[in-house]
C-alpha cells in the first residue's frame, strides 16, 4: 500500500462567525500528482496556508511527511517547497543569485548548492540567462525560475498555487513536462491548484474538489466524470459546483488575503 505523505483529518478554519475550511478530511499518497480545486472562495487558499504553516487551524490534524505543520514549523517547512501564484522572485537579483539565496536560507551545502542550483537551470532551460537580472525575464522565465527554486532543497512534497495562470500554451505544456519529470525522476509529490481543468485532467493522479468550505467529491479524473456522467472534468467540475457566479467570493478572498477574479 502506497504511504500516505499528506494526511488531513476533520480540517476547520473560522474566521469569528465565517467559516472557511468545514471538516474536511482527505489523504495525498506519496509520489503522486494531485488537484485540489473549487471556485473562488471555496477554501482553497485557506487550506493550503493551513499545509505550509502560514495559517493555524481551528481544528482538525495535519501531516505533511509526518510532522505537525502547528507544532513542527521548521520540519514541515523543509519537507515542502512552494510556488506562490504572485510573482516572488527578487527582480534585483540575478537567476543564478535568486537560487542561490534560497538555498542558503534551506542550509542547503555550498558544493551541493551549486551543483543543484546548475542541474536546476539546465533543466529548465536557464542556465545560459543564469548571470542575468530576474527584471529583464519573461512570465514564462520567471515561472520556470521558481519552479527550479521550489525544487533546490530536494523537498517532499511540491506545493502550486496556479502554476500556470497568464502563461502562453507552450509555457505552460514546457512548464508541466518539467514538473512531471521531476515527479517521476526524484518521487517528489505535487500538490497544486489551478483553473484550468485540461491541466488537471491531463496531468493528474487524483483530485479533489472543494466548494463552500467542504470537499464535495474526490477520485480520479474518469471518478469524477462517471459520477456526474459527464465526458469532460470541467463539466463535472460545474455539476459538481454550479455555475452561478460567486458574489461571496470577494468577502472570502479578503478574508484570506488574496483578492483576485475568477479566471477560466
Amino acid at each position: 500500500m502506497e504511504e500516505d505523505i499528506i494526511k488531513i483529518k476533520n480540517l476547520v478554519k473560522k474566521f469569528g462567525d465565517f467559516t472557511a475550511v468545514d471538516d474536511i478530511t482527505f489523504n495525498v499518497k506519496k509520489g503522486e500528482i494531485f488537484a485540489f480545486l473549487g471556485p473562488n472562495g471555496a477554501g482553497k487558499t485557506t487550506t493550503i496556508k493551513m499545509l505550509t504553516t502560514l495559517a493555524s487551524p481551528t481544528s482538525g490534524t495535519i501531516l505533511i511527511n509526518g510532522y505537525d505543520p502547528t507544532k513542527q514549523q521548521e520540519e514541515t517547512r523543509e519537507s515542502f517547497g512552494i510556488v506562490f501564484q504572485d510573482p516572488s522572485l527578487d527582480d534585483d537579483l540575478t537567476a543564478y543569485e535568486n537560487l542561490d539565496m534560497h538555498g542558503m536560507l534551506y542550509k542547503v551545502r555550498k558544493k551541493d548548492r551549486r551543483e543543484r542550483i546548475e542541474q536546476l537551470l539546465n533543466f529548465v532551460e536557464l542556465w545560459d540567462r543564469r548571470k542575468d537580472l530576474v527584471k529583464h525575464f519573461s512570465g514564462g522565465m520567471k515561472r520556470r525560475l521558481e519552479i527550479a527554486r521550489g525544487f533546490l532543497h530536494h523537498p517532499k512534497v511540491l506545493f502550486l498555487d496556479e502554476p500556470t495562470i497568464g502563461l502562453d500554451p507552450q509555457t505552460r505544456n514546457h512548464i508541466w513536462n518539467y514538473l512531471k519529470k521531476m515527479n517521476q525522476e526524484e518521487g517528489t509529490t505535487v500538490f497544486l491548484t489551478t483553473h484550468y481543468m485540461e491541466e488537471a485532467d491531463k496531468v493528474c493522479d487524483r483530485i479533489a474538489i472543494i466548494d463552500h468550505g467542504k470537499i464535495v467529491a474526490q477520485g480520479t479524473s474518469e471518478e469524477l466524470k462517471a459520477k456526474t456522467n459527464t465526458d469532460y472534468l470541467e463539466d463535472a467540475f460545474l455539476a459538481l459546483t454550479g455555475t452561478a457566479i460567486r458574489e461571496e467570493a470577494v468577502k472570502n478572498q479578503a478574508m484570506s488575503g488574496r483578492a483576485r477574479a475568477w479566471r477560466r
